[in-house]
């Protein structure tokens, strides 16, 4: 039987439950490998995943006798399949932080459901710990960012705009191999930089400008997250305390990111310091990364829970002044027992393109 869904039988075991419904898609990507529309039964005694005939061939192409899992087309199952699959179940678990409350209703009339219980992100808190093989996906994904930014470093001249900056990232992410973007790229100049979660614009780089990229790809389904803020021309004497202020941080909380140190510490110190200074962390200071961008842990001064080994999650403080500028950096790195590895190694020193 597929590891993956062996470990959810055992933990939804312990919890009393004899079985689970998901579908978050995230979730069963995680869980089977597999990309379709569907949803995947954990029952008393079997798996089943239920797509439709436009994904029939494609899963049981993924899919082994070894995984486990029996494959079902949604057109053939009638009522009383769909009844008798938690037949005898107590209680089934349903994962209550996706699915509607429409959806709840849905299956619960569909499956007869006795009593449905909710899981509490079980599978959720399992993918923050990465295997080998996700952290391999990952570190590629990170590769092909850190080579990104080295072609922008030379492809930013004073006069390109926002927009045809992000058009180059996502382009020379596909042409390196990746499957396309982790997310919407940020970038964002002069004062448009003072938005945490500023957009691409046709403003026009200009000489002085402070550029923050936030950028990140796709590798096998997983993602690369890394932030860097760079100059036009010169680097204005106004910013640098803050550039500086950032950094300082940045680098400090790398320090902080090993097996069991406290979430809530590494973000209350950042906070901390920038308040010292005259300044607020107006975000969280990082979040882990996997099959999606911003996922568990998330770090931030209310998180009671502790680092641990093979956690992948990002390092970004920042500091924004309303129409003005901001200075953001951010690398995604990989906790070990000694402490943490920089999975994104570019440059974090004052870069200026286009001198």
């Amino acid at each position: 039987m597929n590891p993956k869904i062996k470990w959810l039988r055992d933990k939804i075991n312990m919890e009393n439950m004899q079985g689970m419904i998901i579908s978050n898609p995230v979730n069963i990507r995680y869980l089977i490998g597999v990309e379709a529309e569907g949803v995947l039964l954990i029952t008393r005694k079997e798996n089943f995943f239920i797509t439709d005939a436009r994904y029939i061939e494609e899963v049981q192409s993924i899919l082994t006798i070894n995984d486990g899992i029996i494959v079902n087309n949604i057109a053939n199952i009638s009522r009383d399949d769909y009844e008798n699959f938690f037949l005898f179940c107590e209680n089934v678990g349903f994962e209550e932080n996706y699915i509607t409350y429409a959806t709840y209703k849905k299956y619960m009339q569909r499956y007869k459901i006795n009593n449905f219980e909710e899981t509490e992100n079980l599978i959720e808190k399992q993918r923050m710990i990465k295997d080998d093989e996700e952290i391999g996906f990952i570190e590629k994904a990170c590769y092909i960012t850190d080579q990104c930014f080295s072609h922008l470093c030379e492809f930013i001249k004073i006069g390109k705009t926002e927009k045809e900056i992000a058009y180059e990232i996502e382009n020379f992410f596909r042409e390196k191999g990746a499957d396309g973007l982790a997310f919407e790229t940020i970038v964002a100049s002069g004062k448009n930089s003072s938005k945490p979660h500023a957009v691409p614009t046709d403003k026009k780089i200009e000489a002085g400008d402070p550029i923050t990229i936030d950028m990140g790809c796709k590798y096998k389904g997983y993602c690369s997250d890394m932030t860097r803020t760079i100059f036009a021309g010169y680097v204005p004497v106004q910013i640098q305390k803050i550039y500086d202020l950032v950094l300082k941080n940045e680098l400090q909380t790398m320090r902080e990111y090993k097996d069991g140190a406290s979430i809530k510490l590494a973000s209350k110190m950042v906070e901390n310091d920038f308040k010292l200074n005259g300044y607020d962390l107006v975000h969280s200071l990082g979040h882990g990364v996997g099959l999606e961008i911003h996922e568990m842990p998330f770090i931030n001064g209310k998180n009671d829970n502790t680092f641990k080994t093979n956690m992948v999650v990002t390092n970004e403080p920042g500091i924004y002044v309303p129409g003005q500028f901001g200075v953001r950096i951010e690398d995604t790195v990989l906790i070990t027992k000694s402490g943490c590895i920089n999975l994104t190694k570019s440059d974090k020193n004052y870069i200026i393109v286009d001198k």
